[in-house]
């Protein structure tokens, strides 16, 4: 009988001062042609966990991609008189703000780029966290652009590799008493022109029995994860590269 065997695949996304590395099954045995294996039905709690975990991802590539160190995080609060009635008049708001902020940026000679997460409260005490690329005069252009309450603002730290901020813009109702907050509803888009680069994929023949190595990076541990797949029984992982002499 002809042995069997699984293949692997390995995503690999660059960034300016880091690697990240996502190494997984491709979903087929042996020989090209030979039946997928079967796949155990998921969970709604599993498919929540899941669109999570892509949303952190896919926004931690935006921010590694298009903002830097001293970029802004911005906070946009409403005034108590000033608060929109729903979501949708809350999108509209912001939407007017963003508009009058990138004609700013335009007659600058700059382009405007943003992520931001709406949210609400279960007091009705709405508010917006917003990222935003820094040019002169940012400061006073989203004081004027933002006519519904107070603007603060904090400095971006890559610290991490933005994983953390990646978490806190893109967080959802259920996932806010992660970090000590209680909402009921948020809303997490960004700008259009944030593209970000598609991974190298290798395909490896056996599992690698450790980390990839770089040279002139290292492991960040922290970033390291190994687990089994509740859906298919198999294994996978992904860590990140820290670049050791980061570029100015």
């Amino acid at each position: 009988m002809k042995k069997r065997y699984k293949r692997y695949r390995r995503l690999t996304y660059s960034f300016r001062d880091s690697v990240e590395i996502y190494e997984y099954p491709d979903g087929r045995y042996g020989a090209p042609g030979e039946e997928r294996e079967k796949k155990k039905e998921i969970t709604p709690e599993q498919v929540k966990k899941r669109n999570q975990w892509n949303r952190e991802r896919k926004a931690r590539h935006k921010l590694k991609t298009w903002f830097h160190e001293n970029d802004f995080f911005v906070l946009l609060t409403y005034r108590r008189e000033a608060r929109p009635p729903n979501m949708k008049a809350a999108k509209a708001d912001f939407g007017k703000a963003v508009r009058t902020a990138r004609r700013e940026y335009k007659k600058r000679g700059y382009e405007l780029r943003w992520m931001r997460n709406i949210e609400v409260g279960p007091k009705g005490a709405w508010h917006i966290h917003l990222v935003i690329n820094r040019i002169p005069d940012t400061d006073l252009i989203l004081k004027k652009a933002w006519l519904h309450g107070k603007v603060s603002f904090k400095h971006l730290y890559e610290e991490g590799g933005f994983a953390d901020l990646a978490g806190y813009i893109t967080k959802m109702p259920e996932t806010a008493n992660k970090y000590g907050e209680n909402l009921v509803e948020t809303s997490y888009s960004t700008s259009r022109n944030l593209p970000v680069k598609e991974p190298r994929e290798k395909k490896l023949m056996h599992w690698p029995k450790k980390p990839r190595e770089k040279e002139g990076y290292c492991l960040d541990k922290a970033s390291y994860y190994e687990g089994i797949n509740p859906v298919t029984g198999c294994r996978y992982r992904y860590y990140t590269l820290i670049r050791i002499n980061r570029r100015i």
